[in-house]
């Protein structure tokens, strides 16, 4: 059993995990707010090396639909408004010489649908990753049968597994319709 509660352990850690990079990727969806997140999948070209966004600039929020970004070396901003250009998160960079100005436009109906959709992507990734680790979880539980574990353990043991992966999937919806909600509401 006691090699079981090591799975079982494991596979909790495991989900946690993807729980938490979910969020990460939900926040880089905005909601029609500005947040410093919604920049951090931003790469930028420093001295020939690909560095990310936070690292050379500093990203501030100066009210709820501007985000300023302030490069710590001057001779960067064209480089960061490149990356911000080049970037998918549909903001027209401002450069006055010293900072860049983004100004995050309301979202309009069919925008906020768009982002439902895009939040439902990262779900479903989500409830496939906690599913794999299930799978793996459950495999690792049937081969201690070799090593004389009863097969009433290993039993006991895919039970308890199905009952975490069943509660991660529920905190993974109920993260979706918090973010849905965030999303729709105007």
């Amino acid at each position: 059993m006691e090699e079981i509660e090591l799975y079982l352990d494991d596979a909790k850690d495991t989900m946690e995990k993807a729980l938490k990079h979910l969020s990460i990727e939900l926040t880089k969806i905005r909601a029609g707010k500005a947040s410093p997140q919604m920049l951090d999948g931003i790469q930028v070209e420093y001295y020939g090396v690909t560095t990310p966004l936070n690292q050379v600039a500093s990203v501030t929020t100066p009210d709820a639909r501007t985000l300023v970004v302030k490069p710590f070396e001057r001779k960067l901003i064209g480089e960061v408004e490149k990356a911000i250009r080049n970037s998918n998160v549909g903001l027209a960079p401002n450069n006055d010489g010293e900072q860049i100005r983004l100004s995050v436009p309301p979202l309009t109906e069919e925008r906020r649908r768009d982002l439902v959709k895009r939040v439902k992507q990262e779900v479903e990734v989500a409830k496939v990753n906690v599913r794999n680790i299930r799978k793996d979880t459950n495999d690792g539980i049937r081969k201690l049968t070799k090593d004389g574990v009863s097969e009433d353990a290993v039993k006991v043991g895919e039970e308890r597994v199905q009952k975490l992966t069943d509660s991660f999937i529920a905190r993974v919806d109920e993260t979706f319709i918090s973010k849905e909600k965030d999303i729709l509401s105007v």
